[in-house]
Formats: structure tokens, C-alpha cells, sequence
């Protein structure tokens, strides 16, 4: 039974550790997606000489999920540690074990040795007086013989798996070995990422003047902006509840509405509402680089900003895509913001920015990821999509909306 509960044991080790291992596998890939789309956002955003607030967005990022990268080594390393203990620790008991058997064994065939002296085995049997004891002796002999295979099986298997725990010690500390090497490469990037931050914040800070003028132009944009999306939803009210009374209808409103919704369109509302915190990116990568509400920037003090939506930063050319079915309520162009979108979804509505090219028309119907236009990329490089999400007439956190990444 030594062989048997030992080999339970393992089982239920590795169990405890695979599925850890398995978790910490996925979460190393996702971070190594995430910091190749980075690099490939700040490769294109670095193409413009002119040091921007777009770089050091994503230069941030980078620094946050090479962070996150090394964290993940450092639990492989822990947890590699803890297996090569765990092996070695089986290694000890099954050298333990095997050394128990083959004294077993020794002690067996001395034993039998013993017994036979004088007498050979056959003669052992046939020196039986009486058929019973002819039949026990011989019984016996089996049952002796089958032991001692037994016992020569079990020290098979014990050697066997001995000479894998050992082959898997090695392997795990070749394993250690390149975890260790990829932390300091890690460390070495993160060390050249902080000093190229550095130097983007000290460019910036020469710029201070322009900054400034920079964002009270984006603050006044971003008030043109809400004025036209609130007076879009208005007249969309308007709409719903002229026709609702030139047909005498019953359209209900959803609670906190202030939008009469057919059947259809309450349930859409619905839907949409349903999928809250899992609504597809409006495009493939990038991060978000302006989150929602009032936040400091990022590098002047005491200067913050104002976001009803989110800004997602992202490569050229990106295609800019719905998040839900819809339909487009209004096309339309905003200083600052360029061509923009506004897609109805019941009472809900989601507004995509900052678009060169738009490949839709007011009245279309669209459907989840289809795609609506192209990002527009900015004279310091920064291709950026600017998305809201709105319920009436009252803003909505995108993030609460769109799923994690």
C-alpha cells in the first residue's frame, strides 16, 4: 500500500497546483498581448518628433503592465519553488520507500533460504503426510512465490517513478533557470521604460503654455460636443412622443425614461441594459486614455479634466466598430472631435468620435462589431476614439459597460 497512497498524495498535489499554474499561464499571456499592442500604439505614436501627452499614455501603460509582467514571474518563480520542495520531498520518501522494500525483500529470500536448508521445496511438498497438508504446502508455496513478485513489481514501479521525480526536479529548476532570466530582462525593459517616461514628462513640461491652451480648447470642445448629443436625445424624445400620439399609442416608458419606447425598442432597451459590463470594445486594441469624469492630467498640477465618455487610445487607421445592435440616429462633425456617430439603442445611446472616415449613413441598422468608420490619428500621432454611452439624457461610465480587458 506504500506505492498506492503515495501516488494518491501526488495526484492530489498537483491537482491543488494545476489549476494555479493554469491561471497564472493565461494571465502571463493576456500581459504579453496587452504590452505588443502597446508597443505597437507607441511605435506609431513616436513616429511624430513632438513629444504628446498621447505618448506618455501609452509609455504609462506600458510601465503598469511590465509591472503586472514581473509580478506574474515572481508567483512562478514562488510557485516552481514550492514543486521543486514538493518533488524533492517525494524524492526523499520514495528513496525511503524503495530502500524499505528491497530490505523486505532481502529479508524474504533469507528467510526462505532458511527454511530450505536440507531440503529442496519439491521435497518440502511431498514429505506431506496427508493430502491436506500436501494441499496447505503447496498453497502456501504460491502464496509465498506470488509475494515475492509482488514485491519485485513494487520495487519496479517505485524505482520508475523515483527516476521521473528526479528527471522532473531537473526540469523544473531548467524551468526556474529561464523564469529568473526572463524577470531581469523584464526588469532591464522596465529600467528603459521609466528613464523614456522620464523624458516625455520632461518634454512636456517645456510645453507647459500650450498645454494649457490645449486643454481649455478641449474643454470647450468637449461642452460643444453635449450640447449637440442633448438636443440629438431631445429631439429624439420629441419624435417618439408625437408619434406616439398621433397613433394613440400605448409605448410604454422604462423606468427612469423619459422616452416613450414601442415594443421593439423597449425590447432593445432591455438588451442593452442586460449586457452591462459586457459590450465589445468600439475597436479591437488599445486602452483607455481619458477614463470618464474628473481626473488630474497627467502631468501639470492642479489642472484637471472633465470626460462624459471615455478616450481609447489605438493604432492608425483602426476600424472604429458598434458595440451593440442599433440604429444611426445622426451623423455629424465637431471641432476637435471630427466626424461622429450616434447610434440608438431603446432609450440608450452610444456616440463614437473622432472618426476620419465614416461608413455609414443616418438610418442605417447596425449590428454588434460592425464596423462604423476609421480612427482619426492627430498631428502628434495619436490615433484616439472618443466613445460615450448615454440613458436619456443622463451620461453613462463606458467602462461599467464595455467588457474587461
Amino acid at each position: 500500500m506504500i506505492l498506492f497512497s503515495w501516488i494518491f498524495a501526488i495526484t492530489e498535489s498537483y491537482a491543488q497546483t494545476r489549476k494555479s499554474r493554469a491561471e497564472l499561464e493565461k494571465e502571463k499571456a493576456e500581459i504579453q498581448k496587452r504590452l505588443l499592442e502597446f508597443d505597437q500604439i507607441l511605435k506609431k505614436t513616436a513616429e511624430s518628433k513632438k513629444v504628446s501627452v498621447g505618448q506618455l499614455n501609452v509609455v504609462n501603460k506600458q510601465l503598469q503592465n511590465r509591472i503586472n509582467y514581473i509580478n506574474a514571474l515572481n508567483r512562478e518563480m514562488r510557485l516552481l519553488d514550492l514543486e521543486i520542495r514538493e518533488t524533492e520531498s517525494k524524492i526523499t520518501s520514495l528513496e525511503k520507500d524503495l530502500e524499505n522494500l528491497k530490505e523486505e525483500y532481502s529479508e524474504m529470500i533469507y528467510t526462505s533460504a532458511k527454511l530450505n536448508q536440507g531440503t529442496t521445496m519439491t521435497a518440502f511438498v511431498f514429505s506431506s503426510e496427508t493430502f491436506k497438508q500436501f494441499y496447505m504446502r503447496l498453497k502456501y508455496l504460491k502464496q509465498y512465490s506470488d509475494a515475492r513478485k509482488k514485491q519485485v513489481e513494487q520495487i519496479g514501479m517505485v524505482a520508475a517513478e523515483l527516476d521521473d521525480q528526479r528527471k522532473a526536479v531537473e526540469q523544473k529548476r531548467i524551468q526556474m533557470q529561464a523564469v529568473i532570466k526572463q524577470e531581469q530582462q523584464q526588469k532591464q525593459q522596465l529600467d528603459k521604460a521609466k528613464e523614456e517616461q522620464q523624458a516625455i514628462v520632461n518634454g512636456l513640461n517645456q510645453q507647459e503654455q500650450n498645454l494649457r491652451k490645449e486643454i481649455a480648447a478641449a474643454r470647450q470642445q468637449q461642452e460643444n460636443l453635449n450640447r449637440m448629443i442633448k438636443s440629438i436625445i431631445e429631439e429624439e424624445i420629441r419624435r417618439a412622443e408625437a408619434e406616439a400620439k398621433k397613433a394613440n399609442s400605448t409605448a410604454s416608458r422604462a423606468s427612469g425614461s423619459s422616452i416613450p419606447l414601442t415594443p421593439e425598442a423597449a425590447a432593445l432597451s432591455s438588451s442593452f441594459a442586460g449586457n452591462r459590463g459586457k459590450l465589445p470594445w468600439p475597436v479591437e486594441s488599445g486602452f483607455i486614455s481619458r477614463p470618464f469624469g474628473t481626473h488630474p492630467h497627467p502631468t501639470l498640477k492642479g489642472i484637471t479634466e472633465d470626460n462624459d465618455g471615455v478616450d481609447i487610445q489605438t493604432t492608425p487607421n483602426a476600424a472604429v466598430r458598434a458595440v451593440f445592435d442599433g440604429e444611426v440616429t445622426k451623423i455629424f462633425t465637431v471641432p476637435g472631435y471630427g466626424g461622429t456617430i450616434v447610434i440608438k439603442h431603446g432609450e440608450y445611446y452610444t456616440m463614437y468620435s473622432k472618426l476620419k472616415v465614416i461608413s455609414v449613413k443616418s438610418g442605417d441598422k447596425v449590428s454588434a462589431k460592425q464596423v462604423l468608420g476609421q480612427v482619426y490619428t492627430n498631428k502628434d500621432g495619436v490615433a484616439e476614439v472618443h466613445f460615450e454611452t448615454w440613458k436619456g439624457l443622463q451620461p453613462q461610465n463606458p467602462s461599467t459597460w464595455l467588457a474587461g480587458r
